[in-house]
């Protein structure tokens, strides 16, 4: 998935000819804070909730005050783990999207890319998840795979976490089983260590949200 296809229809770029309190209403609509400033397609910079607030003289022109506004942006061509990957970095709400020759195309939400990886984790997919623990040089995608398939199920989702200061990994393998009964008895007997396994839907939303907002971390570092 490129960075052109999560632009928002929605959320506006500023002006600096809009006022601060402009600038405020609209991120209290579209529940961000940061907005671009973007003058004849050119982007300016982002601006936050908490630079008009330290301008203290909101009812005026953002353009009438000296900023130092942040620059960041992705172009249209990368990679949407590039565009959480700055999102994260910088902890942003929101990343301005350019063209090959700097020309301001829109934004992406961190909302938007939440829903995106929720989908590609396969979140609202039926099934249960299962977390393996094993150092790095132990794994095998096509092992697991075989494990899997082999007591009739399939890996809707299969995400690696590096633990930290370790040489070891948290496989967290979604399946499209609910009873991964047969499935852990099968990487008990093969000495895979079952850190953990969830079968109930409330749970299984907590594990991803949880798990989301480590990679977030893991990003960040």
């Amino acid at each position: 998935m490129l960075a052109k296809y999560l632009i928002s229809d929605l959320v506006p770029a500023l002006k600096t000819s809009d006022t601060g309190i402009k600038a405020l209403n609209w991120m209290e609509v579209f529940r961000v804070s940061h907005l671009p400033i973007v003058n004849n397609e050119e982007f300016l910079g982002l601006i936050s909730d908490t630079d008009i607030y330290d301008l203290n003289m909101a009812n005026e022109p953002i353009g009438n005050h000296k900023l130092s506004l942040i620059r960041p942006f992705v172009t249209h061509e990368q990679h949407v783990f590039q565009v959480l990957d700055a999102v994260a970095r910088l902890k942003l709400s929101v990343i301005p999207v350019l063209d090959n020759n700097n020309k301001y195309l829109g934004l992406i939400t961190l909302h938007d890319l939440v829903q995106y990886f929720a989908k590609m984790m396969a979140i609202e997919q039926p099934g249960a998840i299962i977390v393996l623990e094993l150092n790095q040089n132990d794994y095998s995608l096509s092992e697991i795979a075989q494990i899997i398939e082999g007591n009739d199920a399939k890996i809707l989702n299969l995400s690696i976490m590096p633990q930290a200061d370790s040489t070891k990994l948290d496989i967290i393998i979604k399946i499209n089983r609910i009873d991964i009964t047969p499935v852990l008895q099968t990487f008990n007997r093969y000495n895979y260590t079952v850190k953990a396994s969830f079968m109930k839907d409330d749970v299984l939303e907590s594990l991803y949200t949880d798990r989301f907002e480590s990679f977030m971390t893991y990003l960040n570092v």
